[in-house]
């Protein structure tokens, strides 16, 4: 036998690896870490909807929560990360704070890191993006039910009901002037 090939059989301890016997929590462990790292080669995760999810695929609340802390500890899960994420996402896809809010709450981002995530929106002009929603939805229609259904849209969409009344306003101030260039054109 080679040098090389007799090392590969001893670890540092100079046990063979055949002789030593992993304990019940090592080998559990290992298994819920092999299972954590395929889980999040399908998306990023928080670290509650992690330790979750090892929980319902039969990892003890014990190992998921050892396991969650190895992964943070690594990098490999990042609630700060993940929550940025969340609000990049939500606010490019047109939602308000509220809903947004909602969206951390249910992934299990800790409040405390609410605030830095939501730091990001400042800049977002909410007139312009609930404005672009009611032209996208009611493209020239001054209907009465249509626009209450749209402010009812924007509110679950996470927008306040005065930011969702104000857009409306300029709704119906823009088809108004856009009427009135169309009437002096003739």
């Amino acid at each position: 036998m080679t040098e090389i090939e007799d090392t590969d059989k001893e670890s540092k301890d100079g046990k063979d690896y055949q002789e030593r016997e992993e304990s019940p929590e090592t080998s559990e462990q290992s298994r819920s870490k092999i299972r954590a790292v395929k889980i999040l080669g399908n998306r990023q995760l928080s670290s509650r909807e992690m330790e979750k999810r090892l929980v319902r695929k039969g990892e003890s609340e014990e190992a998921a929560r050892e396991t969650v802390q190895w992964l943070e500890n690594i990098g490999a899960v990042n609630d700060v990360e993940y929550a940025a994420a969340i609000v990049r996402h939500y606010s490019t896809k047109g939602y308000g704070v509220a809903r947004i809010k909602t969206e951390l709450h249910k992934r299990g981002i800790q409040r405390a890191m609410w605030d830095d995530a939501l730091t990001s929106l400042e800049g977002v002009e909410t007139d312009e993006v609930t404005f672009q929603f009611l032209n996208k939805r009611l493209r020239g229609s001054d209907d009465k039910n249509d626009l209450r259904r749209a402010i009812d849209a924007l509110c679950r969409r996470g927008f306040s009901y005065e930011d969702a009344r104000s857009a409306v306003n300029r709704y119906l101030e823009s088809i108004a002037n856009t009427e009135e260039s169309d009437d002096t054109e003739q």
